[in-house]
């Protein structure tokens, strides 16, 4: 079956069907990373988005039951160069063709994704339609007025509150959107971990007297999750916070500071940063659609990190208040693993944090 990849600016891409039958909307981005779409799909951070993967050569691990972020997929499409029918990996339960069947995700391979990647490039982020259907001048116009919803962290979290159990430092998550990994990197250094949905107050989180919070990754423009932020600004000052990629945005704008639109992003797992005290450079796992404004930062937050392809703040601290947060992904899933060690010097910093109450 055929399928077709139409984007805003009217470029139309045919190619064969890989996935789900019917149409889709959404934001079109490219992800650089080599492998890991397993992670890429289910990651709550690409809500609303249709990927296209650089890598030429997709599906030939298929798909396991250990690799996904999300119970479910959160991309709205996928669009490849070639795409491999016969998986091989030992832990490969089916492929990734069935999968998106199963997830009612529609998929194109068969294009040219380095023609697509260019014009993203030069034209910047834009919305798109994937289908297998023929395309209507009703769609046309659907996708001419097409726009990402406001707020979709809610819609990416879990919705829930539910409990980790640990005997080590207690780290309250707001969810909007979190990734398994980062759970894991957390349950690895035993941590207790209670998970709060974005709809949370401060005085619910506060009332349970944990050690710090974190503020999760999550998909959308950092500015319209308005609720987040009020409720942070509460918690300013009163227990050590943390953030990742979104909750990093959202703390900076709760410090003052303003965030504005990328012109692609920066989605994959090759993104060089620099730690500005150690100079010491890592190779990090990155998806986002949005930057920190550095000039607009208070005088109190020192930027830490520093993305060396484009300038872009990656990290800040503000240890008078005892916040720190990072934009990429230390967690990596997919990519290098460089950044790892960041959560546990937060948790030594955390346990260091206890004492000095303690004393």
């Amino acid at each position: 079956m055929n399928a077709k990849l139409l984007l805003d600016n009217k470029y139309i891409f045919e190619g064969i069907s890989i996935g789900a039958q019917g149409t889709a909307y959404g934001e079109i981005c490219f992800n650089t990373s080599m492998a890991g779409y397993q992670e890429i799909l289910t990651d709550p951070s690409y809500a609303e988005q249709i990927i296209v993967m650089t890598y030429p050569e997709i599906g030939n691990y298929g798909i396991n039951q250990t690799d996904f972020e999300n119970e479910r997929v959160f991309a709205k499409g996928f669009v490849v160069k070639n795409y491999c029918k016969q998986e091989s990996h030992y832990k490969s339960t089916q492929t990734l063709s069935n999968y998106l069947k199963e997830n009612n995700i529609i998929g194109i391979s068969n294009v040219d994704t380095r023609k697509i990647t260019t014009i993203i490039r030069e034209k910047g982020t834009m919305s798109c339609l994937i289908t297998t259907e023929e395309i209507t001048e009703e769609m046309k116009e659907k996708l001419s007025n097409w726009k990402m919803s406001k707020d979709i962290a809610k819609f990416a979290s879990k919705g829930e509150y539910y409990h980790i159990s640990g005997t080590g430092p207690q780290i309250t998550v707001v969810d909007f959107g979190i990734k398994n990994s980062i759970l894991k990197n957390l349950i690895n250094l035993d941590c207790d971990i209670k998970v709060y949905p974005p709809t949370v107050n401060s005085e619910e989180l506060l009332k349970e007297m944990p050690d710090a919070i974190l503020l999760s990754n999550g998909p959308g423009d950092p500015q319209d999750a308005k609720q987040a932020i009020e409720m942070t600004k509460e918690l300013i000052g009163k227990i050590p916070l943390y953030g990742i990629c979104l909750g990093y945005q959202i703390l900076c704008i709760a410090l003052g500071g303003t965030t504005y639109k990328l012109k692609y992003g920066h989605r994959g797992g090759n993104h060089p940063v620099i730690n500005l005290k150690s100079q010491k450079v890592l190779l990090t796992s990155q998806n986002h659609g949005y930057a920190v404004e550095k000039k607009s930062l208070p005088a109190n937050i020192n930027v830490t990190y520093e993305n060396l392809n484009d300038g872009t703040t990656e990290g800040f601290s503000c240890p008078e208040l005892k916040i720190e947060a990072v934009q990429f992904h230390p967690e990596a899933s997919p990519g290098p693993t460089d950044a790892e060690g960041i959560f546990r010097s937060w948790i030594k910093q955390i346990e260091g944090f206890k004492k000095c109450q303690k004393i």
